[in-house]
């Protein structure tokens, strides 16, 4: 657990909550999954404020999709993060987005953060403000200011996994595209598709959170209970972290197709293949078929055969059978059966022609 009061100006790390806050005051409670629930009591001895049961069995939730809602004291907003990705996932080359909700209670001048330890975001903002202890830097100085802030932070580090996913992706489709060599990471394929799923169904429930967060607060009209409406800079801000969840969203869109259509072009390209192989061995088989029927009319055992007794008739009938050969060979390749895809080549034009 860790206390950080801000101020106009500074920021200063708290050992213990404070008895009360001044008019100006913004306390940022941020707190771990395994504390236990140790920080609820001394909040609402500080706030007034009572925590609802189930918002806490939520925030302790470790699955829990991103999602909004709000009592007449305060706001709950669960908003999945990236976390850190397992060390097998480099292994096995899987594209995984791991993820985990951080809950955020907005109160009147009060941030309550419920995260994973492994958060990366919110350590480093903590970081950020108190390294930034100057007159001239723009410290938040509300609850909804300082949660816009971190939920743009987290929303970036999803923006970071486009570049090694998009290569991951641009890999395998010229692995499928390569005729010289077989694609056989099928699974891994399947699995990272699957991801690129569950990342497009994350972006959504983030957009649906942020949007009914921000459409209540642009509806309700300021109160004694301190959540007022949002501002012109903090709309702003709002509708920033939905364009960026957006662009992650349509990443995901854009990625599932391109590996649909990589995966559409492959079995294509087999397929033709086949076919071409196909269409060889029935060339073959043309050009081989009256030569098979020639010889299985001399191998007949009849007591009298034309040209069996002539010394010269073996001679003729292979030099026949050679010549029956190269003229159909001929016919097929005036008619293009045996050329490969791609090997037609124009035909020269005549003198003065367009």
């Amino acid at each position: 657990m860790r206390l950080l009061l801000i101020q106009a100006s500074t920021v200063r790390e708290l050992d213990s909550p404070p008895e009360q806050l001044g008019a100006g005051d913004l306390l940022w409670w941020d707190c771990l999954y395994d504390e236990a629930r140790q920080w609820v009591a001394p909040l609402e001895q500080l706030t007034k404020v009572p925590i609802l049961e189930d918002h806490l069995l939520d925030a302790e939730n470790r699955n829990h999709p991103s999602y909004f809602d709000s009592t007449r004291h305060y706001e709950m907003i669960v908003f999945r993060g990236l976390a850190v990705a397992p060390p097998e996932q480099a292994e096995t080359g899987a594209l995984r987005a791991v993820t985990r909700p951080t809950t955020f209670f907005v109160l009147p001048r009060v941030l309550v953060t419920v995260r994973p330890a492994d958060s990366r975001t919110i350590p480093a903002m903590q970081q950020r403000l108190i390294a930034a202890n100057q007159p001239r830097t723009r410290l938040p100085s509300r609850p909804e200011d300082l949660m816009l802030r971190l939920l743009n932070g987290m929303v970036d580090r999803y923006l970071e996994l486009r570049q090694p996913m998009s290569d991951q992706l641009e890999r395998w489709q010229r692995r499928l595209l390569d005729p010289r060599q077989g694609f056989r990471d099928w699974l891994t394929l399947l699995e990272t598709r699957g991801e690129l799923r569950k990342l497009e169904q994350l972006c959504e429930e983030q957009l649906d959170a942020i949007a009914e967060w921000r459409n209540e607060r642009m509806d309700e009209d300021d109160g004694d209970d301190g959540l007022n409406t949002l501002s012109d800079a903090q709309l702003v801000r709002a509708n920033d972290v939905s364009e960026h969840v957006n662009r992650v969203l349509t990443h995901a869109r854009r990625a599932q197709e391109s590996v649909e259509t990589a995966v559409q072009l492959h079995f294509s390209m087999t397929a033709h293949r086949t076919n071409e192989i196909m269409r060889t061995l029935t060339a073959i088989t043309a050009v081989f078929l009256p030569l098979t029927l020639i010889t299985g009319i001399f191998g007949m055992n009849f007591e009298h055969i034309p040209g069996m007794s002539s010394p010269s008739g073996f001679w003729i009938t292979v030099g026949a059978m050679a010549v029956l050969a190269l003229l159909q060979v001929a016919y097929f390749r005036a008619q293009r059966f045996l050329d490969r895809p791609g090997s037609f080549r124009r035909r020269p034009r005549r003198p003065g022609s367009r």
